[in-house]
């Protein structure tokens, strides 16, 4: 039996990514947020299978202060699935 996670991209406030990814793991096993994209700040949250309405309910409830957007796919077809892993030949 295989199970599916759930792909979803947003755009929040730059400033604000590590505070999004520091809630969801706050959440064990529901939700894993990756960086696609710092400069145009996009972020992929990969979501347990089941945990969708959560994590949407996260999100809304974050809109106010972080502004996370969800983000079509369509926008994001140049991204490749690897997040972000910054400039070659930096510390990492």
């Amino acid at each position: 039996m295989t199970v599916e996670t759930t792909r979803r991209v947003y755009r929040v406030d730059r400033c604000r990514i590590g505070f999004v990814q520091f809630i969801l793991e706050a959440y064990d096993n529901v939700a894993v947020l990756s960086t696609l994209d710092p400069r145009q700040a996009l972020v992929q949250v990969v979501i347990a299978p089941g945990c969708e309405s959560m994590v949407d309910g996260i999100m809304t409830g974050l809109g106010c202060d972080v502004g996370p957007v969800p983000v079509n796919d369509t926008q994001t077809d140049d991204l490749s699935e690897e997040p972000f892993r910054g400039p070659a030949g930096g510390n990492g």
